[in-house]
């Protein structure tokens, strides 16, 4: 490690972290050595990494890495949030998703991660007025992640996007912070209406596998929304929905249902028994 990199790492523990977990994937695994040293080990600060990772994925030859990663170096040098944002999901993975053992691969292989992270440089393009540059990249990253995030969507910190595939969040959206949701959620219109008409949901709430939650309406602090449901109506905070369309079922069951993950509903009564 270079002095500037030991210092850089000093101040920020999630870098230390990712960069203690990559010698050791380096020193374990000699096949992905030279992967792990060009993408992590090589680099001063997570926000290179980040740059570099993602330049590499979402690259093609009409718009080579090189290219690509003077713009997600510009986005994340022109907006800090960015990298918070990014620190803050890669703690929620690692805290939520039981099959994760650390920070390096939520960062190197979870493609729910780096669709979250290009989504993040795609709206700073969008904010900045390149909207043809943030629509490329949101095309790559749906080509690429299987998950297709609009760069005008607001999305907060700490969200866990798990697995991925088939995720959709339309152009007005609003996610806040602490949100969690699995694969094939989609936060979508009702038809072709115009202006504010995509789901906004609020702290803590976690969406189930399947979830589809349509129209402008709001999905109340720290609810839990049960896999393959339809929801159509604004959820009160801190319930759990479930059905097609859904209906109201029970309590959240917990105070932090995006930390917690459970997607069980106890308080429904057995209907086999």
């Amino acid at each position: 490690m270079t002095q500037l990199a030991s210092q850089v790492a000093q101040c920020d523990p999630v870098w230390s972290k990712v960069r203690e977990e990559a010698v050791a994937l380096a020193e374990s695994e000699p096949i992905l050595a030279s992967f792990v040293h060009a993408t992590v080990l090589n680099h001063e600060r997570l926000e290179e990494v980040l740059s570099f990772h993602l330049a590499q994925k979402l690259s093609n030859q009409d718009v080579p890495a090189m290219l690509l990663r003077q713009v997600f170096d510009r986005a994340m040098q022109r907006d800090g949030e960015i990298a918070a944002a990014s620190r803050a999901d890669m703690a929620a993975v690692y805290d939520r998703d039981p099959a994760c053992s650390g920070y390096l691969e939520p960062l190197l292989f979870f493609k729910g991660f780096h669709s979250l992270q290009a989504y993040r440089v795609a709206h700073w393009l969008w904010r900045e007025g390149r909207r043809a540059m943030a629509l490329h990249v949101q095309n790559r990253s749906a080509e690429v992640f299987g998950v297709d995030i609009h760069p005008a969507a607001r999305i907060g910190r700490g969200i866990m996007i798990d697995h991925g595939t088939g995720v959709v969040i339309g152009e007005t959206a609003v996610v806040e912070n602490d949100v969690s949701m699995l694969q094939g959620v989609t936060l979508g219109g009702t038809g072709k209406e115009t202006g504010d008409r995509h789901p906004k949901v609020r702290r803590g709430a976690m969406l189930g596998a399947g979830a589809k939650i349509l129209g402008n309406i709001e999905i109340g602090e720290c609810v839990r929304v049960g896999a393959g449901s339809v929801v159509l109506r604004d959820v009160p905070p801190r319930c759990t929905v479930a059905g097609v369309p859904a209906k109201i079922v029970g309590s959240a069951g917990c105070d932090q249902p995006a930390r917690q993950m459970d997607q069980r509903f106890p308080e429904v009564p057995d209907a086999t028994g």
